[in-house]
């Protein structure tokens, strides 16, 4: 399938090709639950934690006499049932990460992409990034493309320190993401580092023409074949 390319100004520059395996696939909405929620649960701290009646500092001493008071019975002031005492089964500090399998993560972001495109809120933009590093300046490129929207962009970045350009595109992505910062509800994202939560709940997703190239080689069928 064809999308327009427009750039910085909004104007349609030419067309360019999506890969149909990775922005025309049948949506599965199960992998992008599962994506989702393996992000969500990721990102949990886990340092939630109370005392139980072991661990409440406090006397051991009986109260009180176990009969003849009329009162319940009490073995100790650190009772859970007692104000002061332990907590029965409180939380404690645990790890909630888990892995999913790399194949499910890799249909649910192809699956988030071609329910982007099939939605319409899939844009496609040339190469650009503000060399001034202000809000401003991006402000105005966003309002042309997703105004008063929740965005994403998706930007290209170089793989290998190596690379002829890694220093090049290593400087746009810091100075866009500078000029993005003060901006609410707008999320950058590298074509190689794509989060499922970021890209579903996204009203308009914004792609660089060359990440989505790179989208393709990642993502695409001959990818996923080798």
């Amino acid at each position: 399938m064809e999308k327009p390319v427009f750039s910085v100004t909004g104007d349609e520059l030419r067309k360019i090709e999506l890969d149909d395996s990775v922005f025309g696939l049948p949506v599965n909405d199960d992998v992008i639950y599962y994506a989702i929620n393996n992000e969500l649960a990721n990102k949990r701290v886990g340092t939630a934690c109370t005392k139980d009646r072991s661990e409440v500092h406090g006397s051991n001493a009986k109260p009180y006499k176990q009969k003849g008071t009329g009162r319940a019975r009490r073995g100790d002031k650190k009772s859970p049932l007692l104000r002061g005492g332990g907590v029965i089964f409180g939380p404690k500090p645990r790890d909630f990460s888990y892995t999913i399998p790399k194949k499910m993560k890799r249909l649910a972001m192809k699956s988030i992409l071609s329910l982007k495109v099939q939605d319409d809120r899939l844009t496609v933009i040339e190469d650009f990034t503000v060399e001034s590093g202000k809000t401003r300046d991006l402000a105005i490129i966003l309002n042309r493309f997703a105004r008063d929207e929740r965005a994403v962009i998706v930007f290209d970045e170089a793989r290998k320190p190596e690379d002829a350009d890694y220093e090049a595109l290593k400087q746009k992505a810091a100075l866009l993401k500078r000029a993005g910062g003060n901006i609410p509800f707008l999320s950058f994202l590298s074509y190689k580092r794509l989060r499922a939560h970021d890209l579903f709940y996204g009203r308009r997703v914004i792609i660089q023409e060359s990440a989505v190239k790179k989208l393709s080689e990642v993502y695409g069928r001959q990818s996923d074949d080798a």
